[in-house]
């Protein structure tokens, strides 16, 4: 669970250069897991951003021990770039030299006209059980899950921290870096890894249990989707964003990724429909790399709730994401506030009711390769 990080040998003396899509690729899927932002194919997702893919290599052996994907977003007018690596990059953050990790990716980036570096290190330091959190929510005092003594605490990432600030990394004071952290920096992850299903079901709360067992009488089905099928996700996505108030991606995104991470691998992302009397009340995109399964967005109608047909779809696709051998079930982000007047506090409860564990990650860090224009960047996106 949580981070893999490569093996390193001490006297490792590592090379960073660019590298192929194919041996990015190869390297991703020699590994236990790494974020769905790390694959190779995300840069096409990504389409208005340039792109590189960068490798670490064991001068010694000439084996690759790490790898990155860089995404390059050009200054208006200027070129020059803000070099940005989603939960990345992929190498071992517990190293102890680090530095011989960062360094040379900093000298390539800045080589690459890059004016700051924006990078989330894939490092979850604490992680909060269910319970702990259901606790928490009834406690007057508790505002915040850091208000809460974590259930499990990873020492080596407050050292990771440690390293970073003395290199000269930044982050916000809320933790998210100058323009606030692009990725959650606090997610709600199912626990897979040596349990059975009967155990990750016991361990769903009541009204959970109740609830699809209720779908289940409705006679709610779950289905998978394909491409030809967005268009329909697409409208219960809309729908759902104009019910909680966001701005919705466009039919041309989900079908740009659809097309982009199942070419690089056919099971990378799926879709997903709840369905009542054949009408779709809800539906949910699942991206999958090695055994870290997401689910990554989901949409629902505005009719047909008392089917509860959200829990069902989340029940089948966490039991298919167990039978591919999943080792978790992330639900992506949530927000750390445990307060019930908080607009966001609903998105925790829904999870909670799983008997997972938020887990917090390190945050984004930046670093400035040019303080002028990083500064003028920071209040260009302040006033957007």
């Amino acid at each position: 669970m949580g981070t893999h990080q490569p093996e390193e040998r001490p006297d490792m003396s590592l090379t960073l250069r660019t590298i192929s899509r194919e041996q990015h690729l190869a390297y991703i899927q020699s590994l236990p897991s790494a974020s769905h932002m790390q694959v190779p194919a995300w840069a096409d997702v990504k389409a208005e951003w340039r792109s590189e893919n960068l490798g670490w290599f064991d001068e010694r052996t000439g084996e690759m021990v790490g790898a990155g994907l860089v995404l390059y977003r050009q200054l208006p007018k200027i070129k020059r770039y803000l070099a940005y690596l989603p939960e990345g990059p992929v190498i071992n953050w517990f190293a102890p030299n680090l530095d011989d990790w960062i360094q040379p990716m900093l000298a390539h980036l800045k080589q690459q006209g890059a004016f700051s570096v924006k990078m989330g290190p894939p490092v979850i330091i604490r992680r909060w059980n269910a319970e702990t959190i259901k606790k928490g929510i009834q406690d007057q005092d508790v505002k915040r899950l850091r208000d809460m003594e974590a259930d499990f605490i990873e020492p080596r990432a407050f050292e990771v921290a440690d390293k970073l600030r003395r290199m000269g990394w930044q982050q916000g004071e809320d933790g998210g870096a100058g323009f606030g952290d692009v990725q959650p920096r606090y997610v709600f992850q199912v626990p897979l890894a040596n349990r059975s299903l009967e155990e990750v079901h016991k361990n769903f709360n009541q009204l959970w249990r109740r609830n699809i067992k209720k779908a289940e009488k409705a006679g709610v089905e779950v289905v998978q989707g394909g491409y030809q099928d967005l268009a329909e996700w697409q409208r219960l996505y809309e729908i759902t964003a104009v019910r909680d108030h966001f701005r919705p991606r466009p039919l041309s995104y989900f079908q740009r990724m659809w097309t982009a991470l199942n070419t690089e691998d056919p099971n990378r992302m799926r879709l997903y429909f709840a369905r009542h009397n054949g009408v779709n009340l809800s539906a949910a995109t699942m991206l999958i790399v090695g055994g870290h399964v997401w689910y990554s967005y989901g949409a629902s109608d505005n009719i047909g709730r008392e089917v509860r047909p959200s829990n069902a779809m989340q029940w089948r696709m966490l039991r298919d994401a167990y039978a591919l051998g999943g080792t978790v079930y992330d639900l992506r982000g949530i927000s750390d506030s445990l307060d019930e007047t908080d607009h966001l506090f609903g998105l925790i409860q829904f999870k909670v009711g799983t008997g997972g564990q938020a887990a917090e990650y390190l945050g984004e860090w930046d670093f400035p390769l040019n303080k002028l224009l990083h500064k003028a960047l920071d209040i260009y996106m302040s006033r957007r």
